[in-house]
């Protein structure tokens, strides 16, 4: 199967290692960003959403209407908008991209973030919404008649759209958490369910959830699945372990000075209150160092905020580690460095390929076997016929 390869779209050039030089929302920057992932390899960027941070489906139609191959992941959360006005959003974005647009939809998995902005809906709750929203996105990206809908969140009458995606039926829409409430949500919804990168093992049985999940909800497909990183790549191995430490220590610098702030506090302020998180800072206790490049104390220094888990090593080593990883069945591998510019070029001159290369050679031998056994069944059935004749 095909591999993906997805970054960030980042509209300031600041990290967890560097305070941010640029504005919040810096033109330049985030074009050159976007470039430097178009010209290396990359197949999309996701603009996040943060409850303070500039509005990214206005930045997302920025960049569609200056790139012309990037595909985009748009993040959403449903508490910002009633679900029509949404999909006419998506609609028009995925217009003005010329069908580049996937929807990533958030529910939120800190009770003070959904706050900022008005949401005060338990968790479980929550992702009861998400479901009800996205049925709803999708229902108004197809359908050319009016149509009510009465659910728990909703109700409207007599709605259609007069603006529909250039995908048909409609784009792609992504997914993420670690909750039973969220595998069974993304289990039924999602096109692409998302993990944060953790050990192989873990990641396996991760992704035997969401595959009992999607079967639960009486689907015949399951969602494609995507796996998030902080690689951490030098010329040698010495030299990227060097590398790996000075990061950790900037991440730790930063937080002990109080610089480094997420969601409205200080980073590791108050234990996470979302499952993935929990499951990062757990194997981030259990051990530091896991299968052939996974490392954890990034994610311990962060507290596990988010995409945190790195693979250290050569670009070669980096490559092999995603490749273990594509063989349990990832095919959207999501990689973000701590320089986001600079990391952006080097994982896409020199990872990138080497997977590339890899996944044709997999795929090419897979399918000389398929055709050998196809010619083997075939040639005992004719031999079948002939004895029984």
């Amino acid at each position: 199967m095909p591999v993906e390869f997805l970054g960030i779209a980042a509209t300031g050039d600041g990290s967890e290692t560097t305070p941010r030089s640029t504005a919040a929302f810096d033109r330049d920057y985030t074009l050159r960003l976007a470039r430097a992932h178009e010209d290396h390899g990359w197949d999309r960027v996701l603009f996040a959403y943060g409850a303070g941070s500039p509005e990214p489906a206005a930045a997302a139609a920025f960049l569609a209407s200056h790139l012309d191959r990037l595909q985009i992941l748009l993040a959403h959360r449903p508490n910002v908008s009633y679900p029509t006005f949404a999909a006419k959003t998506f609609a028009t974005l995925d217009q003005i991209s010329d069908g580049r647009l996937t929807v990533h939809f958030i529910t939120g998995g800190s009770d003070h973030e959904q706050q900022r902005e008005g949401d005060f809906l338990s968790k479980d709750e929550r992702y009861e919404r998400t479901r009800e929203y996205i049925g709803i996105v999708k229902k108004a990206w197809t359908s050319r008649e009016p149509f009510d809908h009465e659910g728990a969140h909703y109700r409207f009458n007599d709605f259609v759209s007069d603006v529909f995606p250039v995908q048909q039926p409609r784009p792609g829409v992504s997914f993420g958490g670690s909750s039973d409430a969220a595998y069974a949500a993304g289990g039924a919804e999602a096109d692409v369910y998302c993990l944060w990168g953790e050990p192989l093992a873990r990641t396996a049985e991760q992704i035997e959830r969401v595959k009992e999940a999607a079967r639960a909800a009486g689907r015949t497909d399951v969602p494609r699945i995507q796996v998030a990183f902080r690689p951490i790549i030098a010329p040698t191995e010495e030299l990227a372990w060097e590398k790996a430490h000075r990061t950790v220590a900037a991440i730790k610098a930063r937080r002990e000075s109080g610089e480094l702030v997420r969601r409205g506090r200080p980073l590791g302020a108050a234990a996470p209150e979302n499952t993935g998180s929990q499951r990062l800072i757990e194997i981030a206790e259990a051990g530091e160092r896991y299968d052939r490049a996974l490392w954890t104390p990034t994610a311990a220094a962060t507290g596990g905020a988010g995409n945190s888990n790195a693979l250290v090593g050569t670009p070669e080593t980096v490559a092999e580690a995603l490749l273990d990883y594509y063989d349990l069945g990832v095919d959207i591998l999501s990689a973000r460095g701590y320089h986001l510019l600079d990391d952006a070029i080097d994982f896409g001159r020199h990872v990138i390929p080497i997977v590339r290369e890899e996944v044709a050679k997999r795929d090419a031998a897979k399918a000389a076997a398929e055709a050998e056994h196809a010619e083997r069944t075939e040639r005992d059935r004719h031999q079948l016929i002939a004895v029984q004749a």
